[in-house]
């Protein structure tokens, strides 16, 4: 099955990337649809899109909404976070009545679009008592959980059907990463909805990694020299960045530090951008900025630096040292680092000159065995 992808990252034909940019919406759904091979096609949809442009195609046979979380307000007449659930509805809405809207069943404003789907929905959650899963199934909907430390799919009238051990998908790092463990979920619906069996479903949680190659700037672990681990993910928003410690933390030792470098974007109203700065401070031990200067977006690197400070003051914290680049940030924070150390990057705008970096500097990409050794060390500390 040939596969067409767009995305924040460009336009993939066939895990080959044809064009790179920014084709997360309806232009890049339309160069997807419109390739003559492509026979299963993969649209990531941007709120601004949708509100600009529209949704870029009529219908779709599955259709996933992760999470609704406050981001982009104050842009295009949505300042709130309902309203932004509102937009972000049309996803599933336009879902065919035979397909299957995979939601979130832990969200409340995203389980809430069961009421104005005509598909069949499908929920995931990581509790298998969750009500959102006994509603749904007793709708005759389906669902996918985690029972006993297994993914497991839940249908009417059937049997539990276990698909994988979370210790064996490298993505949720032995099942320590809630956020990876709700999006291997939520992966694994849509796959299996779509028509895709479950042997090979299982097979690509398995063999997804953390890496460049596999997850591009998102989640990306290194090895540097004097055991410092370095981990790069966009965390652009309140959700994403709360989830960034908590990874970091699953292969902390107990006698080791949280090095956390922070950044913005600039489109954000001034509480979105103070916001990361409270909670990159509580979660870590020492925080650095590192400014995004492609991303300012109107706004200037000292207003930014502004409210990211007032935001971590409110947790005690005001020794911050700034840079200019994301590549700056980081390079500070490893230099000061110590054995067993993690290092933080929130990287959006400058990831291949942090990978250059990071080459540059006797660092090496972790695959699933370094990750593993790094969570049981971490779990015996």
């Amino acid at each position: 099955m040939l596969v067409g992808w767009s995305n924040t990252d460009g336009i993939y034909i066939d895990g080959e990337v044809v064009e790179a940019g920014d084709y997360s919406g309806p232009s890049g759904a339309g160069r997807v649809l419109a390739h003559p091979q492509v026979q299963l096609a993969v649209t990531e949809t941007a709120r601004g899109g949708i509100l600009l442009k529209g949704i870029g195609l009529t219908r779709n046979d599955v259709s996933v909404v992760t999470n609704v979380t406050a981001d982009h307000l104050g842009l295009q007449g949505i300042d709130t976070v309902d309203q932004l659930a509102e937009v972000k509805s049309v996803v599933p809405r336009i879902t065919r009545k035979e397909g299957w809207a995979v939601l979130n069943g832990d969200d409340p404003r995203v389980l809430a679009m069961t009421s104005i789907i005509k598909a069949q929905p499908w929920v995931f959650s990581r509790d298998p008592d969750s009500p959102a899963i006994r509603d749904v199934m007793n709708a005759g909907g389906r669902a996918t959980t985690v029972i006993d430390g297994w993914i497991t799919v839940l249908r009417p009238g059937s049997d539990p059907l276990p698909l994988v051990e979370l210790v064996d998908v490298p993505m949720t790092l032995a099942g320590l990463s809630r956020f990876n463990i709700e999006n291997a979920l939520a992966a694994a619906s849509a796959a299996l909805a779509i028509g895709i069996s479950a042997e090979t479903v299982v097979a690509g949680l398995r063999t997804f990694l953390p890496d460049a190659e596999h997850n591009p700037g998102r989640m990306n672990f290194f090895s540097l020299p004097g055991e410092v681990t370095v981990v790069m993910d966009p965390a652009h928003n309140e959700a994403g960045l709360e989830a960034l410690p908590e990874i970091m933390e699953g292969v902390r030792r107990s006698d080791a530090r949280l090095l956390l470098g922070l950044g913005a974007v600039g489109d954000r109203t001034d509480e979105l951008i103070d916001a990361p700065g409270e909670i990159g401070a509580k979660g870590s031990d020492v925080v650095a900025i590192g400014h995004k200067e492609r991303y300012l977006r109107n706004r200037t690197m000292d207003e930014i630096d502004v409210l990211l400070r007032a935001g971590a003051a409110r947790v005690g914290v005001t020794d911050i040292e700034t840079y200019e680049t994301e590549v700056e940030c980081p390079a500070a924070l490893v230099a000061q680092a110590r054995a067993g150390d993690v290092v933080g990057l929130m990287c959006h705008a400058e990831r291949e000159a942090a990978y250059a970096w990071i080459g540059e500097h006797g660092g090496t990409a972790d695959g699933p065995d370094e990750l593993s050794a790094k969570v049981r060390s971490a779990q015996r500390s």
